[in-house]
């Protein structure tokens, strides 16, 4: 989905909590991956593979020149023929730890044991994302989650479009406070300008 239909969608969504969800979940996905360079990986449920998504991060990480938020997806039926991008396979979570993301995208429940993997990727210090239909066990895995509810006004694959569209905006307000570089040119831009005009 190019920028025009994320745009026209957006408005579409306009008086709707979607465009402002997705955006704060883009910021928090943003926030987990890029100060801390260890990693995002990418998982789905074995009957949902999140390959649209994986393909707008890919796009984001590009055009936003974060290099960072392009994932690894780590597939369930991964045979070792594979090209290099398509054979990382679920024993990938294991390795997770502290500095890795994971998002998380589950339509449906999970099959236990990739909760089991989720859970020991979190307990190791990784960071969990989830974008889910709702399941409170996902949930209660992530340390922040988005979900979709059944009969919401739209569907997991249109949020994962505008979370996707979202990751990469310069708007994107840091959730962590202000750098310092940003408090110095706060500062400097203070210092330089001129006094206020008074009448």
């Amino acid at each position: 989905m190019d920028a025009v239909r994320v745009a026209l969608l957006r408005e579409v969504l306009a008086g709707t909590e979607w465009p402002a969800a997705t955006r704060r979940f883009a910021g928090a996905l943003r926030a987990s991956v890029v100060p801390r360079r260890g990693g995002l990986l990418l998982v789905g449920t074995e009957a949902y593979e999140p390959w649209h998504l994986a393909a707008h991060l890919v796009d984001e990480a590009a055009w936003s020149g974060l290099p960072e938020l392009a994932p690894t997806l780590v597939r369930h039926r991964a045979r070792p023929g594979d090209p290099a991008h398509l054979a990382v396979g679920p024993g990938r979570l294991e390795a997770a730890g502290r500095g890795a993301t994971l998002l998380v995208v589950a339509p449906e429940r999970p099959e236990e044991g990739l909760l089991q993997r989720v859970h020991d990727a979190r307990r190791a210090g990784a960071t969990v994302l989830s974008l889910d239909g709702g399941d409170p066990e996902v949930r209660g895995l992530a340390h922040e989650a988005l979900s979709v509810a059944e009969g919401a006004e739209v569907d997991l694959d249109t949020v994962q479009h505008l979370v996707g569209a979202a990751v990469g905006e310069n708007s994107l307000p840091a959730p962590r406070g202000r750098r310092l570089r940003d408090r110095l040119s706060l500062l400097a831009d203070h210092l330089t300008s001129p006094p206020p005009a008074r009448w």
